[in-house]
C-alpha cells in the first residue's frame, strides 16, 4: 500500500512538524514523509521511490535505519540525508507539501489508506488537499537539478522517465 497525497499549507516549526508527523505515524502504524511538492514530478515518481526504499530494506541494501528516511534519498537521487533533504524536504513557511503514507515495508499491498486517517493527517497539521501539488514540469524538473543538456535530449512526453531513472540510479550511488 502507496497513498501519495499532494496537500497546501503552513509550516511554522519544522522540527515540530516533523516530531508531531512522527507521533502521528506511530499511532496510525504507517510509514509517512513529507517533501515539498514543487521538487516531485509525479505520483509515479514516489511510488517508484518507495518501491526502491521497501526493496533496499528487503534485500538489507538500505543506507539507513529508517523506511522513511530512505523514502526521502529514493526521492531525492541521493545517498546522503543531508543532500537529500535541501533538494526536497520541507521548508518553513507557506507551501505544497506531498505525503508518501505506506505501511512498514508493504506487508498489506491491497489496503488503502482509510480516509479517516488522512482527514485527522491534514487536520493535525492544518493542511488542505491540493491534487495539483504533485503535477511537475520542466520547471520542476530544473529545481531536482536536472540539467538542460539532459533536457534537451528527451522528448517532452518522456519527461517522467528521467525522474525514474534518477530514483533507480540511488542504488549504484556509493
Amino acid at each position: 500500500m502507496i497513498e501519495v497525497i499532494g496537500t497546501n499549507g503552513t509550516i511554522e516549526n519544522i522540527e515540530r512538524f516533523i516530531q508531531q508527523l512522527l507521533t502521528f505515524s506511530i499511532k496510525e502504524n504507517l510509514v509517512i514523509q513529507a517533501l515539498d511538492a514543487t521538487v516531485i514530478y509525479s505520483k509515479d515518481h514516489l511510488i517508484s521511490a518507495t518501491n526502491h526504499a521497501q526493496r533496499a530494506f528487503e534485500q538489507g541494501t538500505n543506507a539507513t535505519n529508517s523506511l522513511a528516511l530512505e523514502i526521502l534519498l529514493y526521492a531525492a537521487g541521493e545517498r546522503q540525508i543531508e543532500k537529500a533533504l535541501k533538494k526536497i524536504g520541507i521548508k518553513k513557511g507557506k507551501q505544497q507539501i506531498v505525503f508518501v503514507l505506506t505501511d512498514p515495508l508493504n506487508k498489506k499491498r491491497n489496503r488503502k489508506v482509510d480516509e479517516t486517517i488522512i482527514k485527522k493527517l491534514l487536520k493535525t497539521f492544518t493542511l488542505t488537499i491540493d491534487e495539483n501539488a504533485i503535477h511537475g514540469d520542466r520547471t520542476t524538473l530544473e529545481r531536482f537539478g536536472i540539467t538542460d543538456q539532459e533536457l534537451s535530449i528527451i522528448p517532452e512526453c518522456n519527461y517522467g522517465d528521467i525522474i525514474l531513472e534518477k530514483v533507480a540510479m540511488v542504488d549504484v550511488i556509493k
